[in-house]
């Protein structure tokens, strides 16, 4: 198997550096570039078509947010795990409209980051509990964005077994909590997640947990 490609993307030199030494000691991570701004990010992107990109989000000229969408929007790009100092909502819901499959914090373990590198590299979007309780709460709140609610044309294209994985990918499950749940194999699980994400129009699963409660599929403390 193929090592999974990384490009770091931070203003940092010494962040770089920390993050190349945590990845390069795993065996099935190979870091290919580093970038110290977005602009950079996007132009090595393209070159050394990497599997995953960790993105910082504040760095000069074009900030992570602006790289990740038009990372993203290149017909082979990478999956954009997004690595901040901030914890902050505006980044948070950002990074998510921006089309980036994974939000974590510097202060985390490096554990975290290699699994999170791992998730988002097979093409999973890394939604931790605590990021999914913020955009629950966000929907939660007098005025969240219900707007989507109206909009049941592609939720009505949905199959009673692919609205169940819907409702359970809100939550949070991964493929093997949905599996246990439904009785059903992970391949095949795999393929209703797949069915889901292109009948809705969206392009992961972080969308599809933003998507679910955005249009009343579940509501908080439901």
């Amino acid at each position: 198997m193929s090592a999974i490609r990384v490009l770091l993307a931070d203003d940092h030199h010494l962040v770089r550096t920390g993050f190349r030494v945590i990845l390069e000691a795993e065996d099935d991570i190979e870091v290919v570039g580093e970038a110290s701004d977005g602009r950079q990010a996007v132009d090595l992107a393209a070159r050394q078509r990497p599997d995953v990109v960790l993105m910082d989000v504040e760095m000069p000229g074009t900030d992570g947010l602006e790289a990740t969408r038009r990372i993203v929007a290149a017909d082979t790009g990478p999956a954009v795990l997004i690595l901040t100092t901030f914890d902050r909502d505006d980044y948070l819901f950002a990074a998510l409209q921006a089309g980036a499959s994974g939000f974590l914090l510097k202060n985390g373990t490096p554990e975290a980051l290699i699994d999170a590198v791992r998730v988002v590299a097979r093409g999973d979007a890394l939604l931790a509990p605590e990021i999914t309780r913020r955009v629950i709460a966000t929907f939660a709140r007098p005025g969240a964005p219900t707007g989507g609610r109206a909009d049941g044309a592609r939720l009505s294209e949905l199959t009673p077994r692919e609205h169940e994985v819907l409702v359970l990918l809100a939550g949070g499950a991964t493929n093997a909590e949905i599996a246990t749940a439904l009785f059903l194999g992970e391949a095949t699980v795999k393929t209703h997640v797949s069915r889901v994400l292109a009948k809705l129009g969206l392009r992961d699963r972080t969308q599809a947990v933003v998507y679910a409660y955005e249009h009343g599929v579940v509501t908080p403390g439901a």
